[in-house]
C-alpha cells in the first residue's frame, strides 16, 4: 500500500468519524429540543386524547343512530357540548357551592387532624409564616397561584380546541408523522399508530365509565354517612379516579379530613365508603367495561405513572398511565415481534382492531 492509499483511507476514515459525530451531535440537540418541549408535546398527546373521545362518540352514533359519516363528527361534539352546558345549568350552581365549601372547610379539617395527632394547628403555622412573610413576597406568591390557575385553564382550552382539530381529518396529522420516517418504514409506523390509538380508545372509554360509577357512587356513600357537600366530594373522586393507583387515593383525602371534621364515626365510616367502592370498581366495573382492555403489568403502570409526575409535573401525573399504554404497544410490536421475531399478541391490530388482552 503506498502513500497515496494510506491517505485516501485516512480522509474515508476523518469523513466517517465526522459524519458519526455530526450524527450523534443531532441526535443529542434534538432530545434537549424534545426535553424542552415536554410541556407542548404533553399538551399535544392531550389533545389526542381528546381527539380519540370525540371520534369514538361519532362513531357510536354512526353505528347506532345511522347519522351520516359525514355530520357523525359534528353530532357528537355537539351533544357532548349541549350536555356539559346542560349539567351546568342544572346542577352548576349546587356543585360550585359544594366546591367552595369544600376549600372552605379543607384548612379547619386539616387542623382537627393535625391536632389529633397532637402535631398541633397547621393553619396557625402558616398564618404565622403568612405574616412574617415580606409583602412582595406574599404578593408574589398569591400571583404565582392566580398565574397558575390561568396557566391551567389556558392549557385546557387548548388541548380542547386542537383536540377537535385532529378529530376534523385525523388522517392529514398521521400522515404527516408518517412521512417523518423512511418510506419503507411507513406500513409499519402507520400500524402501530393504529393500534395504539385503538387501545387508548378502548381505555379511555373505559376509563371514563369508571369514573362516573366512581363519582356517583362516592356522592350517594358521603350523602349517606352525612358529609357537608357530598356532590363536590364526589365530582373530585370522580376526575381524580382518571390516574390509575394514585387517583383514589388523592381524591378520597378532601372526604376523609372532612369527615374527621365532622367526627371519629363518619372518618370510620368513609374511610370504609373509600375501600368498598375501590373494590367494587376494581373487581366489577373495570372488568365489565374493559374486557379487551390492555393488561399492562401493575408495577410498570405505577412506575410510569410515578417517573412522569417526576420528569414532567402534573402533566406527567395525568398522562403517565396512557403513555405506557402506547409504550408498551409499541415495544411489544416493533420489538419484541418485529425485531427479536417473538411470537406475542399486540393489542389493538387484531380481528379489525380491537384489542386483545395482552399476554407478556
Amino acid at each position: 500500500m503506498n502513500d497515496r492509499d494510506r491517505s485516501r483511507l485516512g480522509l474515508m476514515g476523518d469523513a466517517e468519524f465526522i459524519r458519526k459525530f455530526l450524527i450523534a451531535l443531532g441526535l443529542l440537540v434534538l432530545a434537549l429540543l424534545l426535553w424542552k418541549l415536554s410541556d407542548v408535546l404533553l399538551l399535544a398527546f392531550g389533545a389526542v386524547l381528546v381527539a380519540i373521545i370525540l371520534h369514538a362518540a361519532a362513531d357510536a352514533l354512526v353505528r347506532y343512530l345511522r347519522v351520516p359519516d359525514r355530520w357523525g363528527l359534528m353530532v357528537a361534539g355537539l351533544i357532548i357540548f349541549v350536555f356539559f352546558i346542560g349539567l351546568a345549568a342544572l346542577f352548576g350552581t349546587q356543585v360550585r357551592a359544594q366546591f367552595s365549601n369544600v376549600v372552605e372547610r379543607l384548612p379547619f379539617a386539616i387542623d382537627n387532624f393535625s391536632k389529633n395527632l397532637g402535631l398541633g394547628s397547621v393553619s396557625d403555622d402558616i398564618s404565622e409564616m403568612m405574616a412574617n412573610a415580606p409583602t412582595g413576597g406574599l404578593a408574589a406568591r398569591l400571583a404565582g397561584i392566580g398565574g397558575a390557575i390561568l396557566n391551567g385553564l389556558a392549557n385546557f382550552l387548548l388541548v380542547v380546541i386542537a383536540g377537535l382539530y385532529i378529530a376534523a381529518d385525523p388522517r392529514l396529522y398521521t400522515r404527516g408523522l408518517v412521512k417523518l420516517f423512511p418510506k419503507h418504514q411507513h406500513e409499519r409506523v402507520e400500524s402501530s399508530l393504529d393500534a395504539s390509538g385503538q387501545v387508548l380508545r378502548l381505555w379511555l372509554i373505559s376509563q371514563l365509565i369508571a369514573m362516573t360509577c366512581v363519582a356517583i357512587l362516592s356522592t350517594a356513600a358521603y350523602w349517606l354517612i352525612g358529609l357537608p357537600s357530598p356532590i363536590g366530594l364526589g365530582v373530585i373522586a370522580g376526575i381524580m379516579d382518571f390516574i390509575p393507583f394514585l387517583g383514589p387515593i388523592l381524591g378520597a383525602v378532601p372526604a376523609v379530613l372532612i369527615a374527621f371534621s365532622v367526627s371519629g364515626e363518619a372518618a370510620l365510616w368513609t374511610i370504609v365508603a373509600v375501600l368498598v367502592i375501590q373494590q367494587i370498581e376494581g373487581n366489577v366495573i373495570q372488568p365489565i367495561v374493559a374486557r379487551s382492555m390492555i393488561s399492562v403489568p401493575p408495577a410498570m403502570a405505577l412506575f410510569a405513572i410515578l417517573v412522569g409526575s417526576i420528569l414532567f409535573g402534573t402533566l406527567g401525573l395525568i398522562f403517565g398511565f396512557p403513555l405506557a399504554i402506547v409504550t408498551y404497544v409499541l415495544v411489544k410490536k416493533l420489538y419484541v415481534r418485529e425485531t427479536l421475531g417473538e411470537k406475542t399478541e399486540v393489542p389493538g391490530e387484531d380481528n379489525g382492531g380491537g384489542a386483545q388482552e395482552a399476554k407478556s
